[in-house]
């Protein structure tokens, strides 16, 4: 054979191997060919998990048009709605009761009415008030009623709203409109401020009594990852009023030391009688709190390879995973749940969720030491952020878009924002290697499909995730990355925190991490309980669920949960 025709053969080998790689890289994803349940269930269970999804951008849309046309009240748009306005907060949907949503699993009952529970502020009346509305049946609503004192014990005064964005920006226009100015020789020759190089970061809760609507308001540099450069002032404000013209500075904090208001604060910087600390200017990309990688590109990060595609398939919110099956959705307030969580076609949890997410601060400052921040109040769902493949999931994972209606009176799509995924493990689920008398070896890959979410609540991202592994396993697990919260690094205050630069103290704080498990082991539970986990580390729960086949058996109907 001639040096040609090696040659020949060596292109068209190369060839072949190049369009293998490419067809696999690329082909079109199929769902997963070892199923454990017919098609013909799997189509049944398909429609049945629809009683959990998430509203359609549609169903907003037409709630909105129906309490607009149906309330008999003015609704202004909650992105520019003044305090003494009436505005829908958010529309979500109404999960329906356990009891109605088994009938239909279960026992072929009827399919319970589609509905949605919706929050108004109504600052436009004779006593202001927060109202929830149940809105039904979707999708062409018919009627609505009112839950809240159902499920609040009474009427909810207007003062306990969570705080809209639009009010964020309605807070930060008094500072800089009507505060900073009473400041002028401090703003400029301390602070160097251009009204726009200060950045300006809430504390919680807004008081501490009932009827208080006062926030202690952080300021730092406006720069890349500014929540680590604080300039050492904070200002108390009173937004308890609903008219904004009448909001006023309750107390201002300056390295250490309390005054009445700027003017107090200007004049003791004129007269010299104020310590002054000249916070070095960072530029714009943050300097140490840049999210630029610090060294050169270094090889491609190893990625996952599945060679015959997924072993899972998606439907609309229904997930199958080799003996798993359940439904997911995304809470606007709680984020990320799961419903109707199967094991073999037989139900054993009927709820997984995430519930609340707390942390407590400790500084010396007032911001960082009154801080106790309810991320639930904020929104675990309304701040769910788009996923990087490669990054935030593999590049091979199913993308889930989903859809929210809050601050707003149009629906808002969270693009790429639920991810789900099978991952090897890197470690065997079982193997054994004989060498005594008879020679074999037995080993079983050991893989988990993995839901996930991330939330980015201020400083935080929230990764939340639920892996779902071979041996009857279910882990819940959060884990916070972002920014540390700081303060201002004056006096004693490393007694609450480190240092995390010349003027910034990583401040001391807790995290409580709160889940809803309504486990349906062996039947229906008739209860749930909440797991809360309380600590400064990564967050991971486990749910270890035992199956026999034997009716009644103790392993049937037990279930413990590891921290």
């Amino acid at each position: 054979m001639n040096l040609k025709t090696v040659l020949i053969l060596l292109g068209l080998a190369l060839a072949t191997i190049f369009a293998l790689v490419c067809v696999l890289l690329t082909r079109e994803r199929m769902p997963r060919t070892c199923q454990h349940l017919p098609l013909e269930q799997e189509d049944v269970e398909d429609g049945q998990s629809l009683v959990f999804a998430d509203l359609t951008p549609e169903e907003m849309s037409q709630v909105v048009r129906y309490l607009q046309g149906h309330l008999g009240v003015p609704l202004v748009d909650a992105s520019r709605a003044k305090p003494s306005d009436n505005c829908i907060a958010s529309v979500d949907l109404q999960v329906p009761a356990k009891a109605e949503v088994l009938r239909f699993l279960d026992a072929g009952g009827a399919r319970p009415p589609r509905e949605a529970v919706a929050v108004l502020y109504f600052g436009n009346q004779a006593e202001p008030n927060i109202t929830e509305y149940v809105v039904g049946p979707l999708p062409t609503p018919a009627y609505h009623r009112d839950v809240t004192v159902q499920r609040y014990g009474g009427k909810v005064p207007y003062h306990r709203r969570p705080t809209l964005a639009v009010e964020y920006k309605q807070v930060g226009g008094f500072l800089k409109n009507q505060v900073f100015p009473s400041a002028p020789a401090f703003m400029q020759q301390v602070m160097e401020y251009d009204g726009a190089n200060l950045a300006v970061v809430t504390a919680a809760p807004r008081g501490f009594q009932s009827g208080d609507r006062v926030t202690w308001f952080v300021l730092f540099q406006n720069v890349s990852g500014f929540f680590v450069h604080p300039v050492g002032l904070e200002v108390l404000v009173d937004h308890s009023s609903l008219d904004i013209s009448q909001w006023a500075v309750s107390r201002v904090f300056y390295n250490g030391q309390y005054y009445r208001d700027m003017a107090q604060l200007e004049s003791a910087y004129v007269q010299g009688r104020i310590n002054v600390e000249k916070v070095r200017k960072v530029p714009w990309d943050g300097d140490f709190s840049s999210m630029k990688p610090r060294a050169p590109p270094a090889a491609l990060f190893p990625v996952q390879f599945e060679p015959q595609g997924p072993r899972y398939s998606v439907r609309k919110n229904h997930v199958l995973f080799q003996a798993w099956s359940f439904a997911f959705g995304m809470s606007v307030s709680t984020g990320l749940r799961l419903f109707d969580i199967r094991h073999k076609g037989e139900r054993v949890a009927y709820e997984l969720s995430v519930q609340e997410a707390l942390s407590v601060y400790g500084s010396n400052c007032p911001g960082g030491m009154s801080t106790r921040y309810m991320d639930g109040s904020f929104g675990l769902g309304r701040y769910t952020s788009p996923l990087v493949p490669g990054v935030d999931c593999p590049y091979l994972a199913t993308y889930v878009d989903t859809h929210s209606l809050s601050d707003s009176l149009r629906p808002k799509k969270r693009k790429a924002s639920l991810c789900i995924f099978e991952q090897n493990l890197g470690s065997p689920l079982r193997r054994h290697y004989s060498n005594l008398q008879s020679l074999y070896y037995g080993g079983l890959v050991n893989s988990a499909l993995v839901i996930r979410s991330i939330a980015t609540v201020g400083n935080y991202d929230y990764v939340w995730d639920f892996i779902f592994y071979q041996n009857g396993a279910i882990e819940g697990k959060v884990q916070a990355t972002g920014y540390p919260s700081s303060s201002f690094l004056h006096g004693d205050g490393l007694r609450y925190g480190n240092r995390l630069w010349e003027h910034t103290l990583g401040t001391i704080h807790t995290h409580f991490v709160n889940y809803k498990v309504d486990l349906d082991v062996g039947g229906r539970s008739g209860s749930s309980f909440n797991a809360c986990h309380c600590s400064d580390k990564p967050l991971s729960f486990e749910v270890c669920l035992l199956f026999h086949t034997v009716p009644n058996n103790l392993h049937q109907n037990s279930a413990s949960l590891f921290s």
